[in-house]
């Protein structure tokens, strides 16, 4: 049996998806710049895409930039604001639990002088409220806080932050990459400035995303490719039409019944692997965890010798972040929120998407059974317990 449970990293591309874009590699390849017949149908096709998306999360069209990915959005997020307001306003507040995106955009940007707060977390990654809101200053311009964790699950209370960010007269961006379409999002009732988007997480196409840009937030953000005056002047270069146009076709097939059935085969995953003797969940349990994650870290044993005995059993999982995969550092999700490095490296994400089934999961417990039990045999630091 082949089970994928890495989903928080990529999904595979919904056929539906898949042929709603074929025809703009081939008769409909046109430009949308261009002013000719196949470069209105380009065009036609990028703002229906943007009115789909826009739809979802109650903006307005002309709201939506598209960019290549999550990463290009919030790089735009941070540093667009950043730069735009530096002469006024030069902080900036985030978490420690942030995407790598956000974190080195912050990084980058203390290199040139600008100052980063870095908000610590709870146990389950939560962001406490009263710290962000002592945090912000008359020199605030941003504050940047993920929807949902990519690593543990955590939904942060993004409209308690909206609306504090609302009452400090502070821009609030949020990375939505691993919640949209999962936990509801409407940009106005949060109060949210800039939310950045992928298509790939949610079974659309890899190398397209989009960043909503509220219409004030707009002459407050400086665009980071330079080039021609596409994307209202905030995203140079030629969009991507078969990717806008799978990604809104994704954004259209994302259901509800599709985060109650993750929801439910999550919560078998996670029973069956914690009757497993010394494990543990990271993150909130129930209704505040994303609906497809299960963080699970298991004692006296490293993550990575799971991962390759899963995988030769057929099943896929990750140790943590895809961006991070390469890295021998544990986890800075895991470490901010208080986990020791032996146990963070001793962590495993599953993930699930809208195709598993329960036998899938009962096979994976199984298998996690079999091969954890393995390596603990193997382990000097199981047997001195």
């Amino acid at each position: 049996m082949r089970v994928y449970l890495d989903h928080a990293a990529t999904t595979p591309v919904d056929p539906a998806v898949v042929s709603a874009m074929l025809p703009y590699f081939t008769e409909k390849f046109g430009n949308a710049s261009s002013l000719h017949a196949w470069g209105r149908e380009a065009q036609a096709a990028l703002e229906e895409a943007r009115e789909q998306i826009a739809r979802k999360i109650n903006a307005a069209p002309e709201e939506i930039v598209f960019t290549s990915g999550g990463s290009e959005s919030d790089n735009l997020a941070v540093k667009g604001v950043a730069y735009a307001l530096r002469e006024k306003r030069n902080h900036i507040i985030t978490s420690k639990i942030e995407h790598p995106a956000v974190l080195e955009s912050c990084r980058r940007l203390e290199k040139e002088g600008f100052k980063v707060t870095y908000l610590n977390v709870d146990r389950e990654g939560f962001v406490d409220l009263a710290q962000l809101e002592a945090a912000i200053t008359d020199k605030t311009a941003l504050v940047s806080i993920m929807h949902a964790n990519n690593e543990i699950g955590t939904i942060q209370n993004i409209d308690a932050i909206g609306g504090i960010c609302q009452k400090k007269n502070v821009i609030y961006h949020t990375d939505s990459v691993q919640s949209f379409t999962k936990v509801p999002l409407d940009v106005k009732k949060q109060n949210i400035g800039l939310a950045s988007f992928s298509a790939h997480k949610i079974h659309g196409p890899k190398g397209v995303g989009a960043l909503y840009v509220r219409r004030d937030v707009k002459r407050s953000l400086i665009k980071q490719i330079h080039g021609g005056h596409h994307e209202r002047d905030l995203r140079a270069g030629t969009e991507n039409i078969p990717g806008v146009v799978g990604f809104a076709k994704a954004v259209e097939l994302a259901g509800t019944q599709h985060v109650r059935e993750m929801t439910k085969l999550r919560d078998t995953l996670l029973d069956g692997l914690l009757k497993i003797e010394d494990t543990h969940v990271n993150g909130p349990l129930g209704e505040h965890r994303l609906c497809n994650n299960a963080s699970v870290s298991f004692h006296f044993i490293e993550g990575e010798g799971i991962l390759l005995h899963l995988d030769m059993k057929g099943i896929a999982v990750s140790t943590g972040s895809a961006c991070s995969s390469q890295s021998l550092e544990p986890s800075h999700v895991l470490t901010a929120i208080g986990l020791p490095v032996e146990l963070a490296h001793g962590t495993i994400r599953f993930s699930l998407g809208r195709e598993n089934t329960k036998e899938e999961i009962e096979y994976t417990i199984d298998s996690a059974k079999e091969v954890v039990g393995k390596l603990r045999a193997l382990s000097p630091l199981a047997r001195k317990k």
